[in-house]
């Protein structure tokens, strides 16, 4: 698609050579997008959900039918995402989309409630990695005790990342990159030999066995729609993340042009792999087995190497981790320096040094998500992180629908598909997932409303005396 000539306020776009706005740099590309969606959106879940979806639904084509639904519903969120992306190529997210549709307050709110739900999802990522490394550790290591090791390591991992965004955006975006690439190999490596190297068939029969009788798929419309709401709820929780290159749009050479390619080719990128990793461990483990297993992809290089092929497996998931979290150490930031550019929030967010990055607010992202790790209770934080999640997807498709209303002359560089069919699947799709968490944690649904409403008050309290009434 050719690039757009004009900005949305009808400007002529910055030379690729340039700064951005703010002094963030645009010298990113879609390589970059692509590798920050697989970043962002690949992490441990694909190790663990197959067996969920799988005791969920009973039968290969019905697994690989929720992948394959989850995927489309991620890639009808990203060509709607991609029409706002190119129209609107501001650093910041979400926020951008809503302080354009309702207003500064609005916006702030939106931004603030997604640098938390980064933040709870950094912090949660980062103890994850601390747990798998906890695995691999020599006992000496560990001498202090898990708790105070796996705390260790994760903000280890979190200060070493926020060094590494603090050299530039050059040094981030690379890393991100590498271990994208490094991520993708490691899963495909795993795809082909579950596919070439042979498992024994006694081994197999004795994991069937252990695992008890084969699922069975659900009888008749109603079960099977009964059962496929916790299996589609595990698979696009998986796939969430696929938006990440939006909170880069200032820093893309052609934004107007590389953002679209990178929502939408992110995606197509990790349903490829999501499917290919299902096809794998259902080649190799029995229906029983992979619907019992906690971590079908360990069980799987166990039969196939051994317990050196579980080590692998462990291996693999810290690489992803560490993808995630090299992802969200960049982007997050870049939710603060949006509110903070846009006279929303406290200004010494939007310096920028001189590699590129909003030092300031990388800083406090890691330390938000350090202070997180020291807390703990994560499976009440993560409980309200879901249903952010999900509120800002519902927001960004409602954003999109009054843009297209009130602002028809906006220039759009990429008009989403299937307007508006595609905007309406995604926009009833989100909010039946809204509902569906409220009713599964109300009270972490209370919380989530709660910190959207301190939003209002944090909005007064820390915007720039100049900005008036915004």
């Amino acid at each position: 698609m050719p690039p757009a000539t004009h900005d949305p306020d009808g400007a002529p776009p910055a030379p690729a050579s340039a700064p951005a706005t703010g002094g963030l740099l645009r010298i990113l590309g879609v390589g970059f997008g692509l590798a920050g969606a697989v970043g962002g959106t690949i992490g441990a879940g694909i190790l663990r959900t197959p067996g969920l979806v799988a005791a969920a639904l009973g039968t290969a084509p019905l697994v690989l039918g929720a992948w394959l639904l989850g995927g489309l519903y991620a890639l009808l969120g990203a060509v709607c995402v991609a029409e706002l992306a190119a129209a609107l190529p501001e650093a910041g997210g979400w926020t951008v989309y809503a302080r354009r549709a309702f207003g500064p307050v609005a916006g702030f709110t939106v931004g603030w409630i997604d640098w938390i739900g980064h933040s709870v999802g950094l912090a949660w990522v980062a103890i994850t990695l601390g747990e798998y490394g906890l695995a691999l550790l020599p006992a000496p290591l560990t001498a202090a005790g898990p708790l105070v090791t796996v705390r260790a390591i994760a903000i280890g991992a979190l200060a070493l990342f926020a060094l590494i965004q603090l050299v530039g955006v050059r040094a981030g975006g690379a890393t991100l990159q590498l271990l994208s690439l490094a991520k993708a190999v490691a899963f495909l490596a795993l795809v082909t030999a579950c596919f070439l190297i042979g498992v024994p068939a006694e081994a197999t029969a004795a994991a069937g066995a252990a695992s008890g009788p084969a699922p069975a798929a659900p009888a008749g419309i109603a079960a099977l729609a009964l059962a496929a709401v916790p299996a589609l709820q595990a698979v696009i929780t998986t796939y969430d993340g696929w938006h990440s290159p939006i909170y880069f749009a200032e820093e893309f050479e052609d934004a107007q042009a590389d953002l679209p390619r990178s929502l939408i080719g992110g995606v197509l990128a990790v349903l490829a792999i999501y499917l290919l990793v299902n096809l794998a461990l259902l080649h190799v483990l029995p229906p029983a087995a992979l619907a019992s297993s906690t971590l079908p992809a360990a069980d799987a290089a166990r039969l196939l190497a051994g317990t050196a092929g579980a080590r692998a497996i462990t291996g693999l998931a810290l690489l992803s981790l560490l993808g995630l979290i090299g992802a969200t150490t960049m982007g997050a930031p870049r939710i603060l320096y949006g509110l903070a550019e846009s006279g929303l929030t406290l200004p010494a967010l939007a310096a920028v040094n001189a590699g590129g990055t909003p030092a300031a607010a990388v800083l406090l992202t890691a330390a938000a998500g350090a202070v997180l790790v020291l807390a703990g209770d994560f499976s009440r934080l993560l409980g309200i992180a879901a249903v952010i999640y999900v509120a800002l997807y519902a927001i960004g498709i409602v954003c999109l629908i009054v843009l297209r209303r009130r602002e028809p002359e906006l220039p759009r560089p990429f008009r989403a598909w299937g307007w508006p069919w595609s905007a309406g699947i995604m926009l009833a799709g989100s909010l039946a997932f809204l509902v569906g968490a409220v009713v599964e944690a109300p009270g972490s649904s209370a919380v989530a409303v709660a910190l959207m409403a301190i939003g209002v008050p944090i909005h007064w309290l820390t915007r720039p005396a100049s900005s008036g009434g915004a």
